[in-house]
């Protein structure tokens, strides 16, 4: 017959405090745990406020135009409208982007592309105004996959927001209205172009893009 163990208050609390502050050694991140890239030392490799044309950008798919200070999206039939600001091959970047999402039935989204070999591969960080999440993804050869997700206040149609991404190495922070959201690592892309993109039927205006090189 087999002896049932009963285990004593003092036991099962030292246990119960050693599995909820460690995971293989290591304590569980919070959002407070989180530090953000301190991005000392650098210095401004792109600013554009699209109050003109500027050849420097290239347009794969979608419809962009630049008017009234503002660079649109406006298709709503491409499935991943890209546009890339191929003058500058960067690794370690602070980019920020101000976006106003105007429509979308399927999407209302506005994302950030860094670290982009061309116009299929590349990290994007998207938000959205029809969902509560904001997402950090790879594109390899023009499939997409998702690699980090934070559940937030979707950004509301037609007002402005801010979006900025801190890469450095294969450490990415990605921050929604001035809040940090993501803090992952990931080594797929080290180098390359950066640039905009929005998704399916979304109608989606950029302006102030600022892009820092870390040192």
């Amino acid at each position: 017959m087999k002896q049932r163990i009963t285990m004593t208050t003092s036991l099962a609390t030292i246990l119960l405090i050693g599995l909820t502050t460690t995971a293989c050694g290591k304590k569980a991140e919070t959002n407070s745990d989180i530090k953000p890239i301190i991005n000392r030392n650098a210095g401004k490799e792109i600013s554009d406020t699209f109050d003109k044309q500027n050849p420097a950008w290239k347009s794969y798919t979608g419809n962009w135009t630049i008017a009234n200070g503002v660079l649109r999206q406006n298709s709503t039939k491409d499935s991943y409208p890209v546009i890339l600001r191929e003058d500058k091959n960067l690794d370690n970047v602070d980019i920020r982007v101000q976006f106003k999402p105007i429509s979308g039935d399927i999407d209302a989204s506005a994302g950030i592309i860094f670290r982009a070999t061309d116009e299929d591969n590349y990290y994007i960080v998207r938000a959205n105004a029809l969902e509560n999440n904001f997402r950090l993804y790879t594109f390899i050869d023009g499939y997409r996959h998702q690699l980090a997700s934070a559940t937030v206040t979707p950004p509301s149609l037609n007002k402005i927001h801010t979006m900025r991404v801190v890469a450095n190495g294969d450490h990415i922070q990605v921050y929604l209205n001035n809040k940090l959201q993501l803090d992952h690592h990931d080594a797929t892309f080290t180098t390359g172009y950066t640039g905009l993109w929005t998704k399916a039927d979304s109608v989606t205006e950029f302006d102030n893009f600022d892009v820092l090189k870390l040192m």
